[in-house]
């Protein structure tokens, strides 16, 4: 078995950990060429599942330790799916725009937050980060799995396939408080570069808000800002539950 380090435009990346390898398998079953496990892993409570999954999907185990060590960077990884990168295509649903995302802790952590709140469309305005480096994967903890994800080379042409849609950038110089700011129609919440945030021709853009907070700090970062804006827009959704399940 030859697998390589991934590199960015590879046409195959590959999970690293059970629960991202479960979270693939159930997820996007088609895509999978193989999973390939380390041979300690009957100790993991996950290899079951992994198993039931694998045999459900016809898609092969290897048991290969070599192959674990040089990809893992870490020793407590027991299973990796290997898969073939893909493109979605995004639904008429409440989106999420990222514009220029360079971090890559960040954006697994971003996927994540948006399945939280039921935001399942990503649109990412390139240049941006690689959203099938192994390291995004496992910092969305297979979230990404389960998202819609589209990349763009420019706004303009994301805009122009969503017209029809409010958006709302997220800038230090927005109009509104986002407190201020309820709506019922399907929209976008746009957000920017970790370090540069959305520049000044966004607020050109449907109905531009900011979050307040005190002068003890001067900002609050990516996905932070992602994470309160995400939970005031999905608060109606939320407003009746008593559990999380």
């Amino acid at each position: 078995m030859n697998m390589k380090i991934y590199k960015k435009g590879a046409d195959e990346s590959y999970t690293l950990g059970v629960f991202p390898t479960i979270e693939l398998l159930e997820n996007r079953p088609q895509i999978v060429k193989r999973v390939v496990v380390h041979s300690s892993i009957e100790e993991n409570s996950g290899y079951p599942k992994i198993k039931e999954l694998c045999l459900q999907y016809h898609i092969p185990i290897d048991i290969h330790d070599p192959t674990i060590d040089k990809l893992s960077p870490k020793n407590n990884c027991y299973a990796i799916g290997v898969f073939k990168t893909y493109q979605d295509m995004l639904e008429r649903e409440n989106h999420v725009v990222l514009v220029n995302p360079m971090d890559m802790g960040n954006m697994g952590t971003i996927m994540r937050t948006m399945l939280g709140f039921n935001y399942n469309n990503l649109a990412i305005i390139e240049p941006a980060c690689d959203i099938f480096n192994p390291k995004v994967i496992r910092a969305s903890m297979g979230a990404i799995f389960s998202l819609n994800v589209k990349r763009y080379k420019n706004f303009e042409d994301y805009y122009q396939d969503y017209q029809d849609y409010e958006f709302y950038p997220f800038m230090l110089k927005g109009a509104k408080n986002i407190h201020h700011v309820h709506t019922h129609h399907v929209h976008a919440l746009i957000f920017g570069n970790e370090s540069s945030g959305l520049d000044d021709a966004f607020l050109n853009y449907g109905q531009s808000v900011f979050i307040p907070h005190t002068s003890k700090i001067d900002s609050l970062n990516l996905s932070q800002s992602l994470g309160i804006g995400l939970y005031h827009f999905s608060a109606d959704q939320f407003e009746k539950k008593t559990t999380l399940r």
